[in-house]
């Protein structure tokens, strides 16, 4: 994954999307829904329904590129007091999101520690 701040905007779907979808379903999210260009130096965040996993996607002039994070435990808190869809965030921003803090509480997930997977 690129540095965050090595993207020109990073855009936050507020919407849920089906988290089945590749490179191609999000990048015809971020084309029709959206009305954003996917090829551009932009990072695209979505969450799915239950905000368990995020997902981004982003064009790196060979292809599209996916990040997947999926939660063990608990849930992304995703922003709602938004009137749009789209949401652009500070590469800072995106890091406390991907870090579990609440950006209306700034409050964080409760920190997990696994010796196995399984």
């Amino acid at each position: 994954m690129r540095a965050l701040k090595t993207f020109d905007h990073i855009f936050l779907y507020r919407e849920p999307v089906d988290c089945r979808k590749q490179t191609s379903g999000l990048a015809v999210v971020v084309e029709h829904t959206m009305k954003l260009d996917p090829f551009s130096k932009y990072l695209f965040v979505f969450t799915n329904k239950r905000r368990k996993q995020i997902r981004m996607l982003y064009w790196d002039d060979t292809g599209f590129a996916l990040w997947l994070k999926k939660l063990e435990k608990e849930q992304y808190k995703w922003p709602k007091h938004f009137k749009d869809k789209n949401i652009t965030l500070t590469p800072e921003l995106l890091g406390f999101i991907l870090s579990g803090y609440d950006l209306a509480k700034i409050k964080s997930h409760k920190k997990l520690s696994y010796k196995t997977v399984c």
